[in-house]
């Protein structure tokens, strides 16, 4: 029965995703990258004739010549956009982490702009029905990340949505750090929260689309009417220069690509007493804490880690952890992205810094075990177990999660 579901599900999002644009090779890459804005306002907005349009978006919803699609809907009679709905750091992007801009009326527009940072369920399903709008279009960059929150926006939206009566279409943009395959561990459920709603791993390796898709197949207790805009020209192995786009920064700590390269395997030292470089010019890849010395780096690099270099490093953040002290740690030099696995290179170097210094602690709240989905990488590591043991404890589960990723793939 569930397969049944699953495999209706997945005809019917497929056939939606071509119907709002043009013709194109999405499936081999071929021609030059249009996101699902651009194929959707190519296509006059015929996908949203006719509806009352709220949209789920930030900064990162641009055009290619850096024009807010808001903005650019706004002003077009074509569109009715009436709503939009802003998610953490908020719809203009004036919050840090953990903050949104509130309910308020955008100056620019004159647009409503609602809260949906840190709602899910009824509630955000009463927020839409208060908006007045009848189809929610969802257009967020993500970073292939399972606890980078837009993609738990998407998930509750979709949910809160189908509560609601009403229609949902995403927009596509790139995964920035590829669509090659997943790594890392899967999320446990009761280890659930908005750093990670369901079971999928720790690096994705999926566009915005592609979870849309998974999501309402296999996780959604009601699936919501959906449908997906594609990108074409877009190919599972680019990386985020390949694409053409301007870069925006999706949260004040992902200031460039690079960043989302490192992201998930490093974020992991948000789960510790370390610094994981917010505060600095190089969030994510400067690690470290006062104490910390020389030794780091040379344990790290005896280890051999494909793709990655690291040097001995010391800084002072200029907000968060050790604010204005300077610390010692390591930053990390990805020198071949396509050997790189980001998520290997955060257990190695959580296993050796808290082998080489002394003042190494996890978070009291045990944050390390909602960030990898469950507590065996914390207990493997106080055991003593080596990056090749832990990553070794998550295959089964990993490899589980590919095959089911595998059925919801657009790009090949």
């Amino acid at each position: 029965m569930h397969l049944s579901r699953r495999s209706l599900l997945a005809a019917a999002t497929t056939a939606a995703a071509v119907s709002g644009a043009p013709a194109a090779a999405a499936e081999d890459g071929r021609g030059p990258l249009r996101t699902g804005f651009e194929r959707l306002a190519a296509d006059g907005y015929a996908l949203l004739g006719g509806r009352r349009v709220g949209i789920v978006t930030n900064p990162t919803g641009i055009t290619r010549d850096a024009r807010h699609i808001v903005d650019v809907m706004h002003a077009d009679p074509r569109v009715s956009l009436t709503a939009v709905f802003g998610p953490e750091h908020g719809f203009r992007g004036t919050a840090q982490a953990g903050g949104s801009e509130g309910r308020h009326d955008d100056p620019a527009t004159g647009l409503p702009v609602y809260d949906t940072y840190l709602k899910s369920g009824r509630p955000l399903a009463d927020v839409f029905t208060a908006s007045g709008v009848d189809t929610v279009v969802f257009d967020i960059q993500d970073v292939g990340a399972r606890f980078y929150t837009y993609i738990w926006t998407l998930y509750d939206c979709m949910e809160a949505a189908a509560l609601a009566g009403k229609r949902f279409v995403v927009l596509d943009r790139p995964n920035p750090v590829t669509g090659r395959s997943a790594q890392g561990p899967v999320l446990h459920r009761e280890f659930a929260t908005f750093v990670g709603r369901q079971p999928i791993a720790q690096a994705h390796g999926m566009t915005v689309a592609e979870l849309a898709r998974l999501f309402n197949a296999e996780f959604l207790s009601t699936p919501v009417p959906l449908e997906t805009v594609l990108m074409t020209g877009w190919r599972r192995s680019d990386f985020y220069d390949a694409t053409g786009l301007p870069w925006v920064p999706p949260s004040p700590n992902m200031p460039t690509p690079d960043t989302a390269l490192v992201y998930s395997g490093t974020c992991l030292f948000e789960g510790t007493n370390l610094s994981e470089g917010r505060g600095t010019t190089r969030p994510f890849e400067l690690l470290g804490a006062d104490g910390i010395d020389g030794r780091w780096a040379a344990a790290a690099g005896e280890l051999g880690l494909p793709g990655v270099r690291f040097r001995e490093a010391y800084f002072a953040p200029a907000f968060s952890k050790f604010q204005g002290t300077t610390v010692g740690g390591v930053q990390i030099h990805v020198h071949d992205r396509a050997a790189y696995d980001p998520v290997r290179t955060g257990i190695a170097l959580l296993v050796t810094a808290r082998r080489v210094w002394s003042g190494f602690a996890w978070r009291s709240d045990d944050w390390i075990d909602k960030l990898t989905g469950s507590a065996q990488v914390r207990t493997m590591i106080d055991a003593g177990a080596g990056p090749d043991e832990v990553a070794g404890a998550w295959q089964r589960e990993l490899a589980a999660f590919r095959r089911v990723r595998g059925e919801y793939l657009h790009y090949r």
